[in-house]
C-alpha cells in the first residue's frame, strides 16, 4: 500500500486545503481532519439562522465547539457566512407588528448581528464570505430579488462589507457565488465586485463554490473565469469544492456505489482541475471541498431525493480514493 501524503502538505506551496464542517464530522473526521486539512469552514453554523434566532438572542455554542476545534488543531478558520437571502431568521426581515421592516431597521439589525459574529471571532476567523450568492441566475436579471435588496437597496451589500471590516479591518472579506464559471454570470458578479471597488468598498477576494460535476463547466470555462476575477485584483478562493458523480439532468436513484467509469471519470476530473488551480497559485489562496469524506456529504438527498452521492476525494470508509492519488501524484 502506498503512503498516504498528507493533502494539506502535498500543496503547501501552494494554496491551503479546507474543508467545511459541523458538530458531527468534527467527531466522525477528527483524524481525516487533523491530517489532512489545515484550514475549516462552518458549513451551516455559522449562519444567521443557527447563530441569531431570535434579536436579543444568540446561540453560539456550535460555532464555537468549531472555532475551539479549528484552535486546538492548529488550523485556520473560515467564516461562512453573514449576508445570505437564504438561512436568515424571518424575524430580521418584520417590523414590530409583523410588517416589513424598514431600511433603517434592517441595516441596523445587519450592523448589529456583524458587529457581534465577527466581533466574537475577531483576530480568530482569518476571512468571511461577507455576502453570499446576491447575483440572479437568470440572464436578464442582475440581483437576486432577496428581501434584503427590497428592504434596503442595492447598497445593502456594500454596507456589509464595511460593517465588517470595521468589526474586524485584519480580517479578508470574500463575495462568494455559486455558477461563478457561466459566462453570463461571472461577467455579473465581475459587474458587482467592480462597482464596490469604484465605491472604495472593502473587498479582499471572491469565493467560487465549485459545485461542479463530471461534465462541467468545461476547464476552458474555469480557466477564463479564473483570469476574468483575478484581473479585478483580488484573491481567489475556491469556497466550496465538490465533483457530482452525476451531471445535473440526471434522476436516477439506482445506484448504490458510484460505478467504475464515474470513479474514473472524477478521478481525471480532479486531476485537471487542480493541475488549473496550481497554474493559479499567484492568485489562489485556499482550496475548500465541502466537506471531508463520502460518509457525509449536503449533496446526499439534493438534488434528488434518497440518492447518494460520492463527490469528494475520500470515500465511506474515509480512505483515498483514485482522485486522491491523481491531485496529490504531481508532486513526486
Amino acid at each position: 500500500m502506498n503512503q498516504v501524503p498528507k493533502l494539506w502538505e502535498v500543496y503547501k506551496d501552494y494554496f491551503d486545503i479546507g474543508a467545511a464542517v459541523n458538530l458531527n464530522t468534527i467527531k466522525s473526521s477528527e483524524q481525516l481532519l487533523q491530517t489532512h486539512f489545515n484550514s475549516i469552514t462552518a458549513e451551516n453554523d455559522m449562519k444567521f439562522v443557527s447563530v441569531h434566532p431570535e434579536e436579543q438572542r444568540y446561540t453560539f455554542e456550535a460555532a464555537d465547539a468549531l472555532m475551539d476545534f479549528a484552535t486546538a488543531n492548529g488550523k485556520k478558520m473560515r467564516g461562512h457566512t453573514l449576508v445570505w437571502h437564504n438561512q436568515t431568521t424571518e424575524w430580521v426581515f418584520e417590523g414590530e407588528h409583523g410588517q416589513p421592516a424598514t431600511r433603517e431597521q434592517l441595516l441596523a439589525r445587519m450592523k448589529a448581528h456583524i458587529d457581534t459574529v465577527v466581533g466574537r471571532y475577531k483576530g480568530l476567523i482569518y476571512a468571511w464570505d461577507v455576502v453570499n450568492e446576491v447575483i440572479e441566475d437568470k440572464s436578464d436579471v442582475w440581483l437576486r430579488d432577496s428581501k434584503w435588496l427590497q428592504l434596503v437597496g442595492e447598497d445593502f451589500i456594500a454596507k456589509a462589507f464595511q460593517y465588517a471590516h470595521d468589526a474586524d479591518p485584519n480580517a479578508l472579506l470574500f463575495y462568494n457565488d455559486y455558477n461563478e464559471c457561466n459566462p453570463v454570470k461571472r461577467d455579473k458578479i465581475i459587474k458587482l465586485v467592480q462597482s464596490l471597488q469604484e465605491q472604495d468598498v472593502p473587498i479582499h477576494g471572491i469565493g467560487l463554490q465549485a459545485h461542479w460535476n463530471l461534465s462541467g463547466p468545461s476547464i476552458a470555462e474555469i480557466r477564463e473565469a479564473i483570469e476574468k476575477y483575478a484581473a479585478l485584483g483580488l484573491q481567489l478562493q475556491i469556497t466550496e469544492l465538490d465533483v457530482s458523480v452525476f451531471n445535473y439532468e440526471d434522476r436516477r436513484t439506482d445506484l448504490t456505489a458510484p460505478t467504475a467509469q464515474m470513479l474514473e471519470l472524477q478521478a481525471e476530473r480532479y486531476a485537471q482541475i487542480f493541475e488549473l488551480f496550481r497554474e493559479y497559485k499567484d492568485v489562489i489562496t485556499a482550496v475548500t471541498f465541502w466537506g471531508a469524506a463520502e460518509n457525509y456529504t449536503w449533496l446526499d438527498d439534493f438534488p434528488v431525493r434518497g440518492r447518494k452521492n460520492w463527490p469528494f476525494v475520500f470515500d465511506e470508509q474515509q480512505q483515498p480514493k483514485q482522485s486522491f492519488w491523481r491531485i496529490v501524484d504531481f508532486a513526486k
